[in-house]
């Protein structure tokens, strides 16, 4: 019982409304905006849960080491889409970091640390572009870039509580959990990248 209530869960977590967060269109300012920016794509919010269920089964400093690691990329990569830094690819890059993180839980991948900031940091440029990109140029931006951030470590926060919970309510049953929920997103962002989603 317990490992359907984890599946369930994880279904309504890792199941938003449409993808809307690239849509460039509307204002796009203040903290509210960029707090709220992040929790209107799919694409994010599969991708960021997914680093966050990652980093909690490799446990240890992964816990913040894996989720910090992406979004300071991804202000990095945010920082080069205000500059009009070009980055190819970008909406693929982030499609592909939803199918990618995917395989990654349900493989449940046990890279060392500093690979697995590096995988999801990889990622984390082509999130942060999109978004840098989109940010406004006016006052408001600092606020919007802070709290677009914010958001970014709750949904990697989220992932990590909801990793942890698959594996200590779902003991015994806990890969299959993972490679289900994996599998889901990966199956997601194959949709996202092929525009069926």
């Amino acid at each position: 019982m317990r490992q359907i209530t984890s599946l369930a869960l994880a279904a309504l977590l890792l199941a938003p409304t449409a993808a809307l967060a690239h849509t460039g269109t509307g204002a796009v300012h203040g903290f509210t905006h960029g707090f709220v920016h992040p929790l209107g794509g799919l694409d994010h919010i599969l991708a960021m849960v997914t680093v966050g269920i990652f980093a909690a089964q490799l446990g240890g400093r992964a816990l913040w080491l894996v989720p910090g690691a992406f979004v300071l990329v991804m202000a990095a990569g945010g920082a080069a889409g205000i500059a009009g830094i070009t980055i190819p690819l970008v909406e693929i890059g982030i499609a592909l970091s939803v199918v990618a993180l995917g395989a990654v839980v349900a493989l449940k991948a046990r890279a060392p640390v500093a690979i697995a900031m590096g995988i999801v940091g990889v990622f984390a440029v082509f999130h942060g572009h999109a978004h840098g990109a989109e940010m406004p140029g006016a006052a408001g931006a600092l606020a919007y870039a802070a709290s677009f951030l914010a958001a970014t470590a709750l949904l990697h926060a989220i992932g990590v509580g909801l990793g942890l919970l698959i594996g200590k309510t779902a003991a015994g049953y806990d890969r299959a959990v993972y490679r289900t929920a994996g599998v889901f997103v990966a199956v997601l962002g194959i949709g996202l990248l092929t525009g069926i989603v």
